[in-house]
This record gives C-alpha cells, sequence and structure tokens, in this order.
C-alpha cells in the first residue's frame, strides 16, 4: 500500500505543468451588464473602481503535487493523466493530499506585506476551489483544511488568518467560493459516471438530491460571511452552476438576499452569468478589446496558472505593469493572481516582481488610481487616463521588456494646457502643439521602462 502510494504521488509529479492548458482558457465576458439598484453596492462598486489593482490568491490541495488547481479530476477531452493509473486511483491521491498539506510556513502576514508593498488595494482569497476543499473551518463538511493534516495548528482556520491579515494592512477582503463541489455526493454522485464538469446526475429526476447540494451551499456562504469578519466582494466561480444548465439552480436570488443581510452593500459577482448577481465582469486572462463603460476586472495569472507550480513562467513586473496600464485606461481593475507554495510563504520570485510593480505605482501611481479614461484613451501606443475632474490628463509610455524609450512621444487628441512633465519627477518637458498633434522631446538617459507624461487639459473631449 504504501508502496502504492509512493507511486501515485511520483508518477503525479511527473505531470505537465501546462497539462491543462490545452484548454482554451479564457472565459468569455458576459455579453450584457445590468446596474444594481442597491445603492450601498453602487458605492461600493465606486469604491472598487477606485482601488484598480488587487491579488487573487489560489490555495488548496493543488499545492502540495504543485500542479494546476482542481481540474485535473475533472473528466473532459482536454484533460491528460498518466494512463498507468485509473481514474479513481488518482481522485483517491488527489483527495488524499489532505494529509499531506501541512503548510508549516503559513504566513499570511508576510502574503499581506507583500501584496501591499506591490500597490495592491484589495484581495480575493479562495476559500474553497471546484475540487471541494475548504480553506476555513466549515462545520458542513470534513473535508476542510482545519480536520486533516493542518489540525493541530493554531491557525487551522486559514481564512480567517488570511482575513485579519489583508484587513489589517488595509485590503478590502474579497472571497472566492466554487458553486460546483465535485467532492460532495450531492453533486457528483458516485452511482453515475462523472464525465465533465456538471452535475453529474440528472436533477429532475433526484430532486431532492439536489436540494440537499443546494442547501449545503448555502449553508457553507453564511459561515463565510457571518464568521469572518467584513466581506466586501463575494467572487463566484464555476459559470456552469445555473439554471439554463442542467437544472442546476442554486438560488442565487436567496443568496443574495443572505449575503447583503449580514454584509450591506457587498459586491456579488456571479462569473460569466449576467444580470443582477454579476456586479462586475471578468474576463479571465485577457481583457477586452476597448474601453467598457461598467465595471469590470482583467483576471490574469502572474505565471501561466493560478496557484504553485513546480516549474512556472513568469510574467515580468513590465509586462503587468503594461498590462495594468491598459486595463485602466479602458476603464477595468487588474487582479492578478499568485500561488503561495505548500508551505505556505510567498516565494522569492513572486517577491520580486511585485516589488518591482510597487516601486513603479509609488512612482506614478496617481495616474492609475482613482483615475477615469480620457475619452480618447488609446492614440498609438500610448494609453491615457485622467483624474476624475478631468483637470489632469496622464499620458503613459508603455515600454516593452529590453527596448529603448523613444526620444519623442507624439499624440493626438488631448491637448496640453501649458507644461507637460515627467510624472515621477515632476521635470518639465520640451513640448510642441501643431493643430490636435502634440509632441514631447524626452531627456537623455531615461531609464528602460514604461513612464507618463502628466499635464492640465482643457476640454476633456479632446
Amino acid at each position: 500500500m504504501k508502496h502504492t502510494r509512493n507511486l501515485l504521488t511520483g508518477l503525479c509529479l511527473l505531470f505537465s505543468v501546462h497539462m491543462l492548458l490545452a484548454q482554451d482558457d479564457v472565459v468569455e465576458q458576459s455579453q450584457t451588464y445590468e446596474w444594481p439598484d442597491d445603492k450601498a453596492v453602487v458605492e461600493h462598486l465606486k469604491n472598487w473602481q477606485d482601488m484598480k489593482f488587487g491579488v487573487l490568491i489560489h490555495w488548496g490541495l493543488y499545492a502540495v503535487p504543485g500542479i494546476v488547481e482542481s481540474w485535473s479530476i475533472c473528466d473532459e477531452d482536454w484533460i491528460t493523466r498518466d494512463t498507468t493509473m485509473t481514474y479513481q486511483q488518482y481522485m483517491d491521491w488527489y483527495f488524499g493530499l489532505s494529509e499531506q498539506f501541512r503548510p508549516v510556513h503559513f504566513n499570511p502576514e508576510q502574503w499581506a506585506d507583500v501584496c501591499g508593498d506591490a500597490g495592491m488595494r484589495y484581495m480575493i482569497f479562495t476559500s474553497k476551489h471546484h475540487d471541494g476543499f475548504c480553506m476555513w473551518d466549515s462545520h458542513e463538511t470534513d473535508f476542510t483544511i482545519a480536520r486533516h493534516a493542518f489540525r493541530d495548528d493554531p491557525r487551522r482556520d486559514v481564512l480567517r488568518h488570511v482575513n485579519e491579515a489583508f484587513r489589517s494592512h488595509g485590503f478590502s477582503i474579497g472571497t472566492y467560493f466554487s458553486k460546483p463541489d465535485w467532492h460532495s455526493q450531492d453533486y457528483w454522485w458516485d452511482v453515475y459516471a462523472k464525465k465533465g464538469r456538471n452535475v453529474n446526475y440528472p436533477v429532475a429526476q433526484h430532486p431532492e438530491r439536489w436540494n440537499r447540494f443546494n442547501d449545503f451551499t448555502h449553508r457553507q456562504l453564511e459561515e463565510i460571511l457571518t464568521g469572518y469578519g467584513p466581506v466586501d466582494i463575494l467572487w463566484l466561480d464555476g459559470g456552469w452552476v445555473w439554471p439554463g444548465n442542467r437544472g442546476q439552480d442554486i438560488d442565487m436570488p436567496a443568496i443574495a438576499r443572505m449575503a447583503r443581510s449580514h454584509q450591506p452593500g457587498i459586491i456579488i459577482v456571479d462569473r460569466t452569468i449576467g444580470g443582477p448577481y454579476e456586479n462586475y465582469l471578468t474576463p479571465e486572462r485577457t481583457m477586452p478589446d476597448t474601453r467598457l463603460d461598467y465595471p469590470w476586472e482583467s483576471c490574469i495569472p502572474l505565471s501561466d496558472d493560478w496557484g504553485y507550480v513546480r516549474r512556472p513562467r513568469w510574467k515580468s513586473a513590465q509586462k503587468v505593469i503594461n498590462m495594468l496600464v491598459e486595463v485602466v485606461a479602458k476603464g477595468g481593475n487588474l487582479v492578478l493572481g499568485i500561488g503561495p507554495t505548500p508551505d505556505g510563504i510567498i516565494e522569492e520570485a513572486v517577491v520580486t516582481r511585485l516589488r518591482e510593480i510597487g516601486e513603479w505605482l509609488r512612482k506614478n501611481g496617481s495616474a492609475i488610481y482613482a483615475t477615469i479614461p480620457a475619452e480618447r484613451y488609446h492614440d498609438g501606443s500610448l494609453w491615457f487616463t485622467q483624474t476624475k475632474d478631468r483637470r489632469t490628463t496622464f499620458a503613459i509610455c508603455p515600454v516593452e521588456e529590453g527596448r529603448s524609450c523613444p526620444s519623442v512621444v507624439s499624440w493626438k487628441g488631448n491637448i496640453p494646457q501649458g507644461s507637460v512633465r515627467l510624472l515621477e519627477s515632476g521635470r518639465r518637458l520640451k513640448t510642441h502643439v501643431e493643430g490636435d498633434s502634440v509632441s514631447v522631446i524626452m531627456p537623455k538617459g531615461m531609464k528602460s521602462q514604461t513612464f507618463v507624461l502628466a499635464y492640465k487639459t482643457g476640454d476633456a473631449r479632446n
């Protein structure tokens, strides 16, 4: 038995980090947006839109072997597993990781320090992914970090300590929660074969089983919305769970009523569904082609994966800065995905990149935080944001890694009224305006990184 377990573990560790990238992992944004009619929600949304930059933390069983989160137990055509083990053997091995997940160096204060230093303003933590493993001490299931290998640790109620650490650093708190639960016998019932990500039994033929799952979901959500302090965002994943798909109705109106009875004004993000419970939209791993005039957030991981993997391909800090610039100029927020190690810390490669992003934001953050898109928000390689009173415009010039800064920056529209300055130093730059064309001479010796020009504007419609 011990030999078999070690063999299975070894086989899993041979899996490619990119085994799931065959799937098109871009979640299409909803095609419609419905503004909430609750004034408290609208006010929360406005505050959230000003934050611009957040972190999405995936941490769970999948961190132990360093594989892609949850999806390896799902039976879909794009997923590959080692053929030397049966599906049931793999499931047993995967769920058995609960007896190995013991993050002895769990340090949410380090997480909050690192993310705060990066200039992030809000946090979304994965309380439960699709595999059903809970990162809080749920009373609705034993499949929780507080009941297995980490049970004797005083920090076993992980969600509590994460929320408290980030809250003490001034972050707005968001909670990710998976609507499907592949560990639950009321979602994936062993009587039926498991094929795909959906409920695996006909709901209409077994309404009592679905009702149990529905009640279970509501009770778990109430746990995390009543016992873990103020929560600003409820981020619901698993967009295939909705009434129009195999009758998977979890009664979102009742969830919303319950959530806002405990957390007035909470932002609810029922991802990809549209309607009154998707208070902001979440294009995944991508950005919209054009400016959008309703609340939205690009969710993009720092590596190719959301959680910790053993051989990551990191995005550079410069690439993330340029993504943030484009997202903000188009009217959105960027939430960057990271995954702590199995031991419970953020690894140095992540710390280094986030520190560099934070250094840039400390110099140039006034062009990002609490801004709005200029009406002419893009010209050539430049992106434009404005202060809310439209009196100051920021022309942001992304510099690709390995490229030099341009000697002259030119654009049309967004005409300066007076001098143009380099935001990070305040240095006044030589500027030539002819008609609606603007040219700015850049100083020699500029560091090869994205920079911002700031100036007063007249008519914001230029």
